[in-house]
């Protein structure tokens, strides 16, 4: 049983009405979940605020309100809290309440616009391989060591951060790798955690829909490394322009790595096909089964996080020519008429240019390359036409689709996108808005040794359709479709 008061240590505090004295059960920022001698924390969220909540988290059985503002109506016997900022505060509570558990093992954060995924998943995959116990937690999955639970958003709540890494406290996990949202980071979600190391993929064309100004989304994930401790690493890309902005005032130790510039950890394709890459890293040769200049990136980044976190770098080496492509991320099967279909979840313009640039790279240009795009709803309007006009100018045939809609009309998103198409490349440019009969039309117009690039959804098994789920997989219907084409 823990203290409010052992709770709010390291909270920043404005002023106390009550005792801090009192012994709690948990803590919840949703007032549906507060039972008895529970602390409520009030959050101001984009959607709801959670003050106005505070009466029904009392009648609940909340002993103690934590809030940036005293609510008019003040009940005997319960502990108000005021504090500058819920989210933070939550944060540390989290932290407390858990009893610190990312210093029982090393916590690293991944942040950057596209790679996040692949380098923590991949991360994962090869500390296991090393023997160690590990934890993930991702877009895709969160991962006790071996014990799986599914994930809902990039970065967790604080309190599901705190909750799962207690977990693996528990199992003996060593050593944790955690995708970093640039919404985890502005709401606060990772204060209060200990990391050992802080990596950074790249910055791009993302996430305006939430954050005012590019610049605005850049100074977050650079907050990121302001916070980390001179006993962490900061990783950084700097063949990206903001790679040494990240850099800029952290106390961590500073190292990087690059494909084009002077780096720590540098390294060179050698050979790309679709069997793999051949890379030369810090002068040795390693062969991978992942392909693609952005995958040399990730691959480059996670050497540099295990060496950094002690492994040998020979035996990273080998370790790296084992490590197997992440679900949804340039996944791709070959028909047996020799079509081969390519599922990522490339949905930002500079995530499908890679993609895009990726195939003509292994490509003979014999074939055509028939590119299937959508772009989610409720989410940032001015990277469609962006992301329609990529796909328009290098592929030979594009199918405009539907993405996650989500409360959006699907046609109306497919018009923004059309916006972004030079007329040069209507001809090839056709529009559906139902996605299965996209994908049916693009396995129908292929040929032999042609490619069809599914973009968008990559590890997605649903689609989101005015607030519903419906059952979809990209690479499930491909192959389908593929199959009844062989029939």
């Amino acid at each position: 049983m823990s203290t409010l008061k052992d709770i709010l240590y390291r909270v920043s505090i404005d002023a106390v009405k009550g005792s801090t004295d009192v012994d709690i059960n948990a803590i919840d920022f949703d007032s549906r979940k507060i039972t008895e001698n529970d602390v409520f924390v009030a959050i101001r969220g984009t959607l709801s605020n959670g003050h106005d909540f505070i009466e029904k988290a009392i009648n609940q059985g909340a002993i103690a309100v934590v809030c940036d503002t005293f609510p008019e109506i003040i009940v005997t016997g319960i502990t108000y809290v005021r504090v500058k900022d819920t989210n933070a505060a939550l944060a540390f509570m989290a932290d407390n309440y858990y009893d610190n558990p990312s210093r029982n093992l090393k916590l690293v954060g991944i942040t950057g616009t596209n790679g996040k995924t692949t380098v923590a998943s991949l991360l994962y995959q090869l500390f296991k391989k090393a023997g160690y116990k590990v934890g993930l937690i991702s877009t895709v999955r969160i991962l006790v060591d071996e014990v799986e639970y599914k994930a809902t958003h990039t970065t967790p709540d604080t309190l599901t951060i705190n909750r799962y890494l207690k977990a693996m406290n528990e199992v003996g996990v060593e050593f944790c790798f955690m995708e970093v949202s640039s919404h985890g980071i502005h709401q606060k979600r990772t204060e209060g955690l200990h990391f050992a190391g802080g990596v950074f993929t790249n910055l791009s064309h993302d996430h305006l829909d939430y954050h005012d100004t590019f610049a605005e989304y850049r100074d977050v994930k650079k907050a990121f490394f302001d916070h980390l401790d001179k006993s962490a690493f900061a990783l950084s890309n700097v063949d990206d322009k903001n790679g040494l902005v990240m850099l800029q005032n952290s106390a961590a130790k500073k190292v990087t790595y690059a494909l084009k510039s002077y780096a720590d950890y540098k390294a060179q394709i050698l050979e790309n096909q679709l069997s793999g890459l051949l890379l030369k890293i810090n002068d040795n040769e390693v062969w991978v089964r992942l392909i693609g200049t952005f995958n040399a990136y990730n691959l480059l980044a996670i050497y540099g996080t295990a060496v950094e976190l002690g492994l040998e770098s020979f035996e990273v080496l080998r370790l790296l020519s084992e490590l197997e492509s992440v679900s949804g991320r340039f996944q791709f099967i070959v028909s047996n008429q020799k079509i081969t279909a390519v599922v990522d979840y490339a949905h930002t313009p500079d995530a499908l240019e890679n993609v895009l640039k990726t195939i003509a790279d292994i490509r003979t240009k014999n074939e055509q390359l028939i590119t299937v795009v959508g772009c989610g709803g409720d989410r940032d309007k001015t990277k469609r036409p962006l992301m329609a006009g990529i796909a328009a100018a290098l592929s030979d045939k594009v199918i405009i689709t539907s993405d996650n809609p989500r409360s959006e009309d699907p046609e109306a998103i497919i018009a923004d996108m059309e916006k972004g198409i030079e007329p040069q490349f209507y001809k090839k440019t056709v529009s559906i808005t139902d996605r299965k009969q996209a994908i049916k039309t693009a396995c129908q117009l292929a040929e032999a040794n042609d490619i069809i690039l599914i973009a968008g959804k990559g590890h997605e098994t649903y689609q989101e359709i005015q607030g519903v789920r419906y059952d979809f997989d990209d690479m499930q219907i491909v192959k389908e479709f593929l199959e009844q084409l062989n029939k």
